[in-house]
């Protein structure tokens, strides 16, 4: 199993980001996915779910009306809309599946900072 996050980067307060995550090495589709972040000296967060077909999704009360998962099946790719940026959503971003082991990719620095 493989997940590369990318689309992190340095934003100011208001601004927006949307992260991707491409998974490969198992059935993407018949799977659930999720985003979490972390910041140092925090637990990780999860931040949003989607369902393996993007029918159902769930989000942190943090960011709900903020941000948007969705997600490409024909693509295996995962996407994190971010809008409305806060200083607060500074982290590491994390793109997770869960199959029988929890699965983490790299991680991709989002910065909200003026």
């Amino acid at each position: 199993v493989q997940l590369v996050e990318s689309g992190g980067g340095l934003v100011q307060p208001g601004g927006s980001l949307r992260l991707s995550c491409a998974a490969s090495g198992f059935t993407f589709r018949i799977y659930g996915m999720n985003w979490y972040r972390q910041t140092p000296g925090k637990a990780r967060e999860l931040v949003a779910a989607i369902s393996r077909g993007g029918g159902s999704t769930n989000y942190a009360d943090s960011v709900k009306g903020r941000f948007t998962i969705s997600r490409d099946n024909a693509k295996n790719t995962v996407y994190l809309q971010m809008n409305s940026l806060k200083p607060d959503d500074t982290a590491v971003y994390y793109c997770n599946v869960y199959t029988r082991v929890n699965y983490w990719g790299q991680g991709t620095q989002v910065t909200v900072s003026s």
